[in-house]
């Protein structure tokens, strides 16, 4: 992983590759920690959104072939008030949503989560430090759930190459300079492809 200071006493934003985020989920601790780690990085939620979602906000797209989590109100950053958005859930992820309702039998309206915002943050600060704690490795202490959503932005930008359009619609971002900074960031993988081969005179 990558850590990028912010400018205040041991503050970083922390960029994050795949293997990383397995590894943050192989400590989770429970299922539904997991959870909140997959709807960060696979989904792109923020933490105040996690709690918001439930078991009937999952829909099938119209040819039947994917699936849509809808989010019920989403960041303010036009000053008209929170929006609805249609985030873009990966079958896997629904999978284990579907699961996870099953066993804990959940009402469509009931929350995957019943946390509240600083509940969802704290919860990844616990996994973040037994991760560190497990691995050795003290820079997942500094992974906050903002950090997960800036890996499945700067994933589908940087190593898919997708459209920026399409991750500001599915990850509520309303301009391309609130999107820009993943863009310009290169990830682990990319920084490894270029260096591929080539004579560095070692």
């Amino acid at each position: 992983m990558r850590l990028e200071s912010t400018g205040r006493r041991d503050q970083y934003k922390v960029w994050l590759a795949d293997e990383e985020l397995d590894t943050l989920r192989r400590h989770a601790g429970s299922t539904r920690n997991d959870l909140i780690l997959q709807l960060g990085g696979y989904v792109g939620l923020r933490a105040f959104e996690i709690p918001q979602v439930t078991p009937q906000h999952v829909k099938r797209t119209s040819d039947g072939s994917n699936y849509r989590l809808r989010v019920p109100e989403g960041k303010d950053t036009t000053g008209n008030g929170g929006k609805p958005r249609d985030a873009y859930l990966p079958a896997a992820v629904e999978r284990d949503l579907h699961r996870y309702q099953q066993e804990n039998d959940l009402r469509p309206s009931d929350p995957y989560v019943s946390l509240t915002e600083s509940g969802v943050r704290a919860v990844v600060k616990r996994v973040a430090d037994a991760t560190a704690d497990e691995t050795g490795d003290d820079d997942f202490r500094h992974v906050s759930s903002h950090d997960l959503r800036r890996r499945f932005a700067q994933r589908l930008l940087v190593d898919e190459r997708m459209n920026p359009r399409v991750i500001m619609a599915v990850g509520g971002w309303d301009s391309f300079n609130a999107i820009e900074p993943y863009l310009n960031a290169p990830s682990e993988r990319v920084i490894n492809d270029a260096f591929e081969g080539v004579d560095l005179g070692v």
